[in-house]
């Protein structure tokens, strides 16, 4: 398998939709609507980081990194999601390597840090944790992690894009 993890172009965007509705299809605790997400988050301008893993000339996955808003006015925050891989591909490390160099262009960029919703017991390999300090509002809080690339993570509640009520 020859994994390539590159910036989308604009003659991804169809597959990136067809590839994250289908990722979540069958996943558990979704609304099953991280496809019209990404596409608004597009939209609005707001994608700080898109990046499709490909192999052999197919996408096979896609993350996708926006701003946050946090309420004590701390700036230079991101939320990482969705994050899909075809579910035939699952397991294969793909979704690690999109993690992994989301990450890294985060830190390049000057990020101070990322939150996202999601398994502890997963994102946990990658740095997330939760912490009491940041939050977000209408989840259990075991559930909202945080990646601090500095020595201080906020205190407030996290706001992601308005793009993440997308409906369709």
């Amino acid at each position: 398998m020859s994994l390539i993890i590159r910036a989308e172009s604009p003659f991804d965007i169809g597959a990136i939709h067809a590839l994250t509705k289908t990722a979540f299809l069958d996943a558990p605790h979704t609304a099953h609507t991280e496809h019209f997400i990404v596409d608004a988050l597009r939209d609005a301008g707001a994608l700080t980081i898109s990046l499709v893993a490909e192999v052999d000339g197919s996408l096979v996955g896609h993350v996708a990194i926006s701003p946050v808003s946090i309420s004590s006015g701390v700036s230079n925050w991101y939320g990482l999601g969705p994050i899909s891989v075809l579910p035939e591909r699952q397991k294969q490390g793909i979704g690690s390597n999109l993690m992994l160099s989301a990450l890294q262009q985060l830190k390049a960029k000057g990020a101070l840090g990322c939150v996202l919703v999601g398994d502890p017991a997963y994102y946990s390999r990658f740095g997330f944790v939760h912490q009491n300090n940041l939050t977000y509002p209408d989840l259990p809080a075991e559930f909202f992690l945080c990646l601090s690339f500095s020595q201080s993570v906020p205190r407030g509640i996290a706001t992601f894009h308005e793009a993440f009520s997308a409906k369709g």
